[in-house]
Formats: C-alpha cells, sequence, structure tokens
C-alpha cells in the first residue's frame, strides 16, 4: 500500500487538521495517526468510515485516484465558481484550468502541519 499514508496526509492537511483531530475522526489516537501517515501500519475500515464521514476522499487515499465529482455533489460555492467558468471564453477557460492547476500544486508544497 505504497503511499497510502502520504495520501492520507495530504487528505488530512486539506482538511486543515491535526494528527489528534484526524485521528479523532477515525477513532484512533495521534500516535497511531502518525503511523498510518508514515506507512508504519495500516488503517481498518472503522477508521477509514469515520474519515470518510468527514469528507476524506477515501477512494483516492487508498487508490491514489480521486472520486468522480456529479453535479449533485457540489456544493452552492462551487456550482458558483463552474457556472461562471462555462460564461468565459474558451481562451479564458485554460488561463483558469492554469492557475488553477498552480495554485493546487502549491497548496500541496506549503501547507503547514
Amino acid at each position: 500500500m505504497s503511499g497510502l499514508g502520504e495520501r492520507l496526509r495530504e487528505e488530512r492537511k486539506r482538511l486543515g487538521l491535526s494528527q489528534a483531530d484526524f485521528g479523532a475522526l477515525g477513532g484512533v489516537k495521534a500516535n497511531a495517526q502518525g503511523k498510518y501517515e508514515s506507512d508504519e501500519r495500516s488503517p481498518d475500515a472503522t477508521y477509514l468510515n469515520g474519515v470518510m464521514a468527514a469528507g476524506v476522499d477515501v477512494l483516492y487515499v487508498l487508490t491514489g485516484k480521486r472520486t468522480p465529482v456529479t453535479a449533485e455533489g457540489l456544493g452552492p460555492d462551487e456550482s458558483e465558481v463552474l457556472n461562471h467558468y462555462r460564461a468565459l471564453p474558451e481562451s479564458d477557460r485554460k488561463t483558469v484550468r492554469r492557475m488553477a492547476s498552480a495554485l493546487a500544486e502549491t497548496a500541496g508544497r506549503y501547507s503547514i502541519d
């Protein structure tokens, strides 16, 4: 399960939680969370179900592939952004995609525990 710990850490940081707070979602202590993130231990189904309820993309954690988002899964702010994006000409859409990619990449590099 190489990479599972790294993806789990990425999801924790995306949600802005400490190891203690994130672990509590799955019913474990911070030290167990740290072992999951360092690939020393593997989480069980109860843990994964708990973190999934908090918004973790468990498919991504396990496989490295994001769960596809359907229109029904969009929040109001996401719908608003998508509607604005769709109103743009294609040249501006390309710029928005490049900007969003750069922001997402940078956020992963410079997030703080």
